[in-house]
């Protein structure tokens, strides 16, 4: 690995003009680590910035193949970082060396699965409506259309997946799938790790001949809303907190151009268990449920936060099994003492609710989260009480017992938008609750069926995103291919000469994408 410099990434060259020096943090000890980073300028964000625009006619007008080789040669990068680099990410973030292994091959397997992407076309949309000059009473032109990179994207990083949703993580990997350079701005609780993996996306860069400026970093607090104003970024890719993200959507909106902000935010991740899986396997549920709940010290953005169930003996039996589950976990170190200070705020506040009852868990103390559970009435939800929308980022879920099917559906409603919902039952459950998947279809970007949803594939058919305030756009997805289209925009061209043509509209159909002409998918040439 290379040496760290703390030094900003601007245009393929090191900056460091600004007098604030950063420090990164061991997340288990507080100690300090030997690396020091220093905070952006005004001058520094708006040059990295500048740099990206400057690179994006050249790297938009590359090859969908020769943006896939970059994408696979950042991703041989990735995964030919060692031990030394699993190291100083565990440090940073207190997460396990497995976890940080399997984080990496997640986040090197998107670049490759763009660039997959990239080979197949389909990215590009392509519409083809040939011309009908015969057609009365008025003739047809011929159009064609495509899509494009929308330009240079700001790419928040997030605190709990230093790599995959982080440098080179899926906001960035979609970004450069689509033609879009990058500036990223690395989060400060691993900047260690951020540094060495945009020297990994650089070194990437120069092998495969790409522009300067492709991607550019900052660091530093404070240095988001310069980089969200700045006129040359054209739009925001983000997870992080509901105030966070709001904060970014407000002051993208308020721009003379204003530009769209992809955030992911906050999602409490219903999951509802029905009458005859608690008949059947309760135990089971009750074990898998709190391993779901614990994972990761709670820091998923799927975490399942809520449970709710149908009044009955069997679901007054599994409150007290997950209880006594919960009450025998271990403290957990979180990702940084800021997460582990939310956390605790969070817990005050469920606390202190009158209508929220405290069931299991040991009182919050030192520097590790404890688990906890509780249980709310069921009227919180009906009449959406805040307390209850609000996402505690860490190990800890709330239960609600409702009275009847009508009284579950009525809870359902009351929910605001979320990331996922989880279904626990047996063929007979799902016959009888038929209406809780369309309720939930407005809900959510994700059902899942007997599963639990701390864990999310990356693939073509997955959907990370769910209406406000699990994201600020539904109408994307921040995992799987479908998420470079929130970085593209369509283009449609009439009347053109087959010379003057993007080769993906081309009659002849040199790439051999898949297109819809006159109303029908083939790949054929015209």
């Amino acid at each position: 690995m290379n040496q760290i410099l703390g030094h900003n990434y601007i245009g393929g060259a090191r900056s460091a003009a600004g007098q604030t020096r950063l420090q990164s943090v061991d997340a288990s000890t507080g100690e300090a680590l030997p690396h020091a980073f220093v905070q952006a300028t005004a001058e520094e964000v708006d040059a990295a910035a500048k740099a990206a625009a400057t690179a994006y006619p050249t790297y938009r007008s590359l090859s969908a193949a020769r943006r896939a080789e970059f994408l696979e040669a950042i991703a041989d990068e990735l995964d030919a970082l060692g031990d030394d680099f699993v190291a100083v990410v565990c440090r940073e973030t207190a997460l396990p060396a497995a976890r940080i292994q399997g984080e990496r091959g997640r986040t090197s397997g998107q670049m490759r699965l763009f660039a997959k992407v990239l080979r197949r076309g389909d990215f590009y949309g392509a519409r083809i409506d040939r011309a009908l000059p015969e057609r009365t009473p008025l003739p047809r032109p011929d159009l064609r259309q495509y899509r494009i990179g929308l330009g240079p994207v700001a790419v928040f990083g997030a605190s709990n997946f230093p790599l995959a949703f982080s440098t080179a993580g899926g906001d960035t990997a979609a970004a450069l799938a689509a033609g879009c350079p990058v500036v990223f701005k690395a989060h400060s609780g691993h900047m260690a790790t951020a540094e060495h993996v945009a020297d990994a996306i650089i070194r990437a860069a120069e092998k495969t001949a790409m522009p300067a400026g492709v991607f550019n970093m900052i660091y530093g607090g404070g240095v988001g809303e310069w980089l969200v104003k700045h006129p040359a970024i054209q739009a925001v890719g983000f997870t992080g907190s509901l105030k966070g993200g709001r904060a970014l959507c407000d002051m993208a909106a308020a721009r003379p151009q204003p530009i769209p902000v992809f955030a992911e935010m906050s999602s409490i991740n219903p999951v509802i268990v029905l009458p005859q899986a608690l008949e059947t396997r309760a135990e089971s549920i009750a074990r898998d449920l709190t391993a779901s709940v614990v994972q990761g010290c709670g820091q998923f953005c799927t975490n399942p936060g809520l449970v709710i169930g149908i009044r009955s003996p069997q679901f007054t039996a599994f409150t007290q099994q997950v209880a006594a589950l919960i009450g025998d976990q271990s403290a957990q170190t979180m990702l940084n003492a800021g997460t582990l200070q939310s956390y605790g705020k969070g817990l005050q506040k469920l606390l202190a609710h009158p209508g929220i009852e405290h069931l299991a868990g040991r009182d919050q103390q030192g520097n590790q989260a404890q688990p906890q559970l509780f249980k709310a009435d069921a009227s919180l939800l009906i009449n959406g009480d805040e307390a209850l929308q609000e996402e505690v980022f860490g190990p800890t879920t709330v239960f609600v017992e409702v009275a009847d099917q009508a009284q579950l559906t009525a809870a359902l409603n009351g929910l605001h938008g979320q990331l996922t919902a989880t279904m626990i039952g047996e063929p007979a459950d799902f016959e009888q609750f038929g209406e809780l998947t369309p309720l939930l279809e407005q809900k959510v970007g994700r059902i899942l069926l007997n599963g639990y949803p701390t864990g999310v594939e990356v693939c073509d058919s997955m959907v990370h995103g769910g209406p406000y305030p699990a994201t600020s756009d539904a109408r994307g997805t921040s995992v799987g291919t479908l998420a470079i289209d929130r970085f593209l925009r369509p283009v449609c061209f009439q009347n053109y000469p087959d010379s003057l043509l993007p080769e993906p509209l081309k009659n002849a159909n040199p790439l051999g994408i898949q297109r819809l002409v006159d109303g029908v998918p083939g790949r054929e040439a015209l």
